[in-house]
């Protein structure tokens, strides 16, 4: 499959404010150097705890923040260096789901509207147009006609998400930046939603960055995966490899930490804390403090992404899988 998108060195930075417990204008670093490509018709997932800028990742390449360094290119042109006027084609073409869709809504307005809004601005239609357009993206993602006339809050959770992806399928989109789309609804509902986002992939060919800190929903559904700590990306591979023989101590240590283990991945117990560490040095492996297999060279030099064969990639000068302490 030839890559749609290709994210080369991308780096986000920013003014710190004083609640993040710097001084205001000090530079924080959301992303540094983050690479990986995204195929036609493919799943990414994106992974990591809160904070680990999995979010901030989704808006850069969708451009709703600036990137500080490096390219996104979308079929070779790179987003990051086209204005407001020559994105407007490619906003089109990749829409953000976002985690909370009752937030994302206008609790005045009513679903018609709600969904058949971006057919104004992308494409024109006349009101008929748009609420026989509305209709039609409603039943693709399972709703009836009848709720065009409801507003979000007369919705369950799982019926409001169901109109988030109606309402990204307006454009027709070939990327769905999709921001924890199934973290706010029972188990049950998370199945429902997992499997139409399978379906509406195989039937559109869209191309899905799935943002998740669930693991089990990201091992169902992507068929790469990208760990995300501190900005950091630490491993990326095939998802199957990646869970099931993690190379990386963060990624293990995130799947020691679930309930319920991934499918094909033995339940862990908790690993013993870790003792003081030594400061690292400027430059060092962001992960060297909470590492048990932290050895002197990880305090340092942050290690380069190593290749496992099969596209995975890991960064770490010591990986493997035992299981990592931590703090």
């Amino acid at each position: 499959m030839s890559a749609g998108l290709c994210v080369d060195g991308l780096s986000v930075e920013y003014a710190a404010k004083r609640h993040l417990g710097a001084a205001q204008g000090r530079t924080h670093t959301a992303l540094t150097d983050i690479h990986f490509t995204l195929s036609a018709g493919e799943t990414l997932g994106v992974v990591g705890e809160s904070g680990s800028g999995k979010t901030t990742l989704g808006h850069a390449i969708l451009r709703m923040i600036p990137a500080s360094r490096g390219r996104i290119l979308w079929d070779g042109v790179d987003l990051a260096t086209l204005n407001d006027r020559d994105l407007q084609p490619y906003r089109r073409q990749m829409q953000l789901v976002f985690q909370d869709p009752y937030e994302a809504m206008n609790p005045r307005m009513s679903i018609g509207p709600i969904v058949a809004e971006p057919l104004l601005f992308a494409y024109g239609l006349n009101r008929r147009g748009r609420r026989e357009r509305a209709a039609q993206l409603l039943d693709e993602v399972g709703l009836d006609e009848s709720v065009l006339g409801r507003r979000p809050r007369a919705l369950s959770g799982g019926q409001r998400q169901r109109v988030a992806l109606a309402r990204a399928l307006a454009t027709t989109p070939r990327l769905l930046v999709l921001d924890e789309p199934t973290s706010g609804l029972d188990v049950s509902l998370q199945a429902r939603i997992l499997n139409l986002l399978r379906d509406l992939q195989t039937n559109n060919g869209l191309s899905y960055l799935f943002i998740s800190h669930d693991l089990a929903a990201v091992s169902y559904i992507a068929q790469r995966t990208l760990v995300l700590f501190q900005g950091h990306v630490m491993e990326q591979g095939p998802t199957d490899a990646l869970l099931s023989r993690p190379a990386h101590p963060y990624t293990a240590t995130l799947l020691a930490a679930l309930p319920t283990p991934v499918p094909g991945r033995a339940p862990q117990g908790p690993a013993p804390a870790l003792g003081p560490v030594t400061d690292p040095a400027p430059g060092a492996c962001v992960y060297y403090p909470w590492c048990g297999k932290a050895q002197t060279r990880c305090r340092i030099k942050a290690p380069d992404p190593t290749s496992l064969g099969s596209d995975h990639l890991v960064a770490c000068h010591y990986p493997g899988e035992e299981t990592p302490s931590v703090r």
